[in-house]
Parts: C-alpha cells; structure tokens; sequence
C-alpha cells in the first residue's frame, strides 16, 4: 500500500509540474509560430475536447481493462502530443495533436490520470483518511506545478538572454514536457495490483453505463454541475491569464513564471486547510462556502488599476481557490460503489473536460476585442457562483459515510 501510495504521489508530482512547465509558455509558443488569439483559443478548445473523448473512453474501462494499463497508456499519450508539438509548426498537424494527445494548457489536470489515480487511492486509504490524502495528493500538485511554472517561465527567458531565439527556447520547454510523459509511464510499470478493482467488487456489466449502476444519477447531476464550473474555469486558463497579464502589463515570461509560482503555492496550501474545516461543517459546505468568495476575488482583478494590485488579488484568490477540489473529489468517491470508482471519477472528469472545452475559444474571441478583452474574469467569477449556489441547493442533505456516523 506504501508502494502505491508513493508512486502515485511521485507521478502526480512529475506530471503537474510538467504541465506547469508548459503552461506558461504554450500561449506564448503558439502566438510565435503564427497563430492568432482566436486560433489559440481554438486550439486550446480541441485539446480539452480530444482529452474528454480520449478520457471518457479510457476511464470508463479502466476498472475492468486496469487501472495501471490504463495510467501508462495516458502517460505514452503525453509523450506523444509533447513531441509532434515540437516536431512541426503546422496548425493542422498541432490541433490533430492536441485531440489526440495529452497537453494542458491551464496546468491543471487534464487526461485520465487523475481519475484513475484517486480510484486507486480510496481503494487502499479508509474513508477516514480519504480527504486528507486527496489533500496532500493536491497540495504536492499544487506545488509541482508552481514549480514547473516558476522554471518553465524563467528558462525561456534565460535562454533567450543568452541569444536563443524565443521559439527555439519555447521548444526547450516542450522537449521537458515529452520527456516527463515517458518518465510517468516508466514510473506506472511499478505499481501493484493492489489498486485495482477486487474480482468480488466487480458488478456483471450488462447494467452498466459508462461504467455505472447503482451510482448513475447522482454521478450524472454531479457532472451536470461539474461541467458549469469547468465551463466557467475554462474562461480563465492558466495560459490565457498569463497571455493577459502579458498584454495588459507587459509581463515577461519570467515574472509570468514567479506570479503563477506563488497563485499555485497558496492553492495548494488552501487545499490542506479543506481537511480541518471539512471536518467541522462537512465536504459540501466546505466546497461552497469558500469558493464564492475566491470567485468575488476574481472579478475584482481587472478591474485593478495596476501590476502590484491585479497580482496582489490573484494570490488573495488562489490563497482560498482550491479549498473545493480535495473536497469535491473525495466526495465523489464516496458516494459510489467500489467498482464505479474510476467511472463516476472519469465521467464527473469528463464532463469538467467538456465544460472546459468549449470556454477557451470564447477566451480567444474576447481577447481579440479590446473592449471585451477582461470579460472572462467577469463571466468566469460569475457562473461560479452560480454552479456553488446550485450544488449547494442539489446536494447539502447526502452525506458522505465518515459524516453519518
């Protein structure tokens, strides 16, 4: 069980910081080789919507074809979107890629790892030690990729100070990204059968629906909910923040780096203080009572008439951003039977993926206007606040089992 729980935590620390490392630049790198902003948000969208439909169909299998099959799987496809990125400037080459393959263009999550991974996890931890380990399994994210973005950020401006010129240091970036997806794969090969599904667990799958039975409706008005948030955090992806801060302010990719260094240490470390409040007043109160005021924050960052204030509220907002995400994740977890694990994290993902999906390119086209171009932030925050006030309405009286005792 140590085993696992090492190499979970060790892969989740590879992969984010590698998504990190690229989010910074990924933006930048695209506008370099020609694309306009509304291509990059179309780009941006066909990555997310590739990732549902790659995901959706490796996580609803996973408890049945394997938990690690699957995981290395997700890993080769990493590895694969980071080299054709780095290979070819052909835009239909690229989005066939970013459908394909594996590429974050936020930092967060995207493929089916995450899913699979916290399956895995609630198989060998008890329920009392669920959200703490979903915690700390986010905080070392978090910091992996503050990190990844501190690096990514600086290295390609080191580079092109010493006369790199800024594709060819962009490419340095990609080639770290490739490099991290066969590095995770390797890593998955020494996982344990103990994270899989138990035979006896299994339910005959005549009665299943993407991977579902006896849990469906409640995953399915999750997902609904789920996938408005993502839609709302899709409006406002890591790269395209950095890509405003940079227009806005004139931000090198440097400084880029150590603002979403330090937004993505104290998300991290808002999300181990969800363990000690989720205990007093529960997962779901724990969800919605921080996330609004995070989303408040929010809309207030464009309208800052400076760099120091706009950073300042950023830092404030992700300080509690993320009290919701070990929550939220434990909670699906426990809601479900044992064998719907990897399906109700996947398909509750994959709505997320989907709602996220179609928001970028609207990023692409309000950043094309000048006078739209702090929209996002303002539309972000507000359909937030929206999805908390529904989940908070839908879901306040089901309990997870640590709070019915």
């Amino acid at each position: 069980m140590q085993r696992n729980i090492a190499i979970l935590f060790e892969t989740r620390i590879i992969r984010l910081f590698c998504y990190g490392f690229l989010s910074i630049i990924l933006a930048l790198y695209l506008a370099d080789v020609g694309l306009s902003e509304s291509q990059i948000g179309l780009l941006f969208t066909l990555t997310l919507v590739g990732d549902a439909g790659i995901s959706l169909w490796l996580t609803t299998s996973a408890d049945r074809f394997g938990r690690k099959r699957t995981l290395i799987i997700g890993a080769l496809l990493m590895a694969g979107a980071g080299l054709v990125f780095i290979l070819t400037n052909n835009v239909i080459i690229l989005m066939t890629a970013a459908i394909i393959g594996v590429i974050s263009p936020s930092g967060n999550e995207i493929g089916p790892f995450l899913s699979i991974e916290q399956a895995g996890l609630t198989q060998i931890v008890p329920n009392e030690k669920r959200t703490q380990i979903f915690a700390w399994y986010n905080l070392v994210g978090s910091f992996a990729t503050a990190t990844g973005a501190l690096s990514g950020g600086w290295l390609a401006q080191i580079l092109q100070s010493q006369g790199m010129g800024a594709g060819s240091a962009y490419r340095v970036i990609l080639i770290g990204y490739a490099f991290g997806g066969f590095l995770l794969s390797l890593l998955f090969l020494w996982l344990t059968s103990d994270i899989e599904v138990p035979k006896s667990n299994l339910v005959n799958s005549s009665g299943r629906i993407l991977g579902l039975h006896k849990s469906r409706n409640v995953i399915l008005k999750l997902s609904a909910l789920f996938a408005l948030d993502a839609f709302a955090g899709g409006l406002i992806v890591q790269s395209m923040v950095a890509y405003w801060f940079h227009v806005k302010f004139g931000v090198e990719s440097g400084m880029l780096g150590s603002i979403f260094f330090g937004a993505n240490f104290l998300a991290g470390i808002s999300a181990l203080l969800a363990v000690p409040l989720s205990k007093k007043i529960g997962l779901i109160n724990t969800m919605v009572f921080t996330h609004i005021p995070s989303n408040i924050l929010l809309m207030l960052v464009p309208l800052m008439p400076n760099l120091p204030l706009a950073i300042g509220l950023l830092l404030l907002r992700f300080s509690i951003s993320q009290m919701d995400v070990p929550t939220r994740q434990s909670y699906t977890m426990a809601v479900v039977t044992p064998d719907e694990r990897s399906a109700a994290a996947g398909v509750t993902g994959i709505a997320r993926s989907v709602g996220a999906s179609i928001s970028p390119v609207l990023t692409g086209i309000f950043l094309s206007i000048p006078a739209l171009f702090s929209v996002p932030f303002f539309l972000c925050g507000g359909l937030k606040i929206v999805y908390d006030l529904l989940l908070y309405r839908s879901f306040q009286t089901m309990k997870p089992p640590e709070e019915t005792k």
